[in-house]
């Protein structure tokens, strides 16, 4: 990217994504001022898993939305690959996001007058790929999570298994460097359940792909290299 910014170095093994002195606080209802952040800092190394874990409400949501370029932060910094990615314009920001990080959440969030592999073909022709090459890319990604007999099967005919897997696929199509994923398995069965988990540790590994996921599954969050909390406004590990 065009001029590095503090916080990349040129030594092996600098951080893909570093948190430096991350403040966040909305105000309720009752107009009072809560305190999200107050000061977090975190690196995570490329290729690296983690989980968020906590109660609900102390801002594991808002964590990722600020990763994912979703919210802003009022104060501090964010980098990814050394560049402060909230010095970028809207439309940087953008194509940034596009690129760069694949989203999943809860609610698969699919276009239910679509197919699998329209669906899935969304984020490339939205970057600007021709409609050939799109489908290609869809197609490939959806026969790796087990798809590949349901690829013109329109999503609202599908099982919430097979729903999250292509909204698991969409958010692959790019290859993105980063992989966000909100409680993932929180509307599934537990077979479906484990069959989600097992996919996101082998395209973690297969893809070189660093993944971040808010969970209240402990079993998927066992299965991460590293799980960490927010407590008192800071992100922690948990050891």
């Amino acid at each position: 990217m065009d001029n590095i910014q503090p916080g990349k170095t040129d030594q092996a093994g600098d951080p893909l994504i570093r948190i430096c002195d991350l403040h966040k606080s909305y105000t309720n209802g009752s107009g009072e001022s809560i305190d999200i952040f107050t000061g977090a800092d975190l690196d995570i190394q490329p290729a690296e898993s983690v989980a968020v874990v906590g109660a609900s409400g102390v801002g594991k949501s808002t964590l990722l939305h600020i990763l994912g370029t979703l919210d802003r932060p009022d104060r501090g910094q964010v980098f990814f690959d050394g560049q402060d990615i909230f010095s970028l314009d809207r439309h940087q920001l953008a194509g940034f996001r596009n690129r760069s990080i694949g989203f999943v959440f809860q609610f698969h969030h699919l276009l239910p007058e679509f197919n699998a592999l329209e669906n899935t073909m969304m984020p490339a022709l939205i970057g600007g790929r021709i409609r050939s090459e799109a489908a290609a890319a869809a197609e490939a990604i959806l026969v790796r999570v087990g798809l590949q007999n349901r690829l013109r099967h329109p999503v609202s005919k599908l099982s919430g298994g097979e729903q999250q897997r292509v909204a698991l696929a969409r958010a692959l199509i790019l290859n993105p460097a980063l992989l966000l994923a909100d409680e993932p398995t929180g509307n599934l069965d537990q077979e479906n359940s484990d069959r989600v988990h097992t996919l996101l540790m082998e395209l973690n590994q297969e893809l070189s792909m660093t993944v971040l996921i808010v969970t209240h599954n402990m079993e998927l969050a066992a299965c991460m290299s590293r799980c960490i909390t927010i407590k008192n406004g800071k992100l922690e590990g948990i050891h």
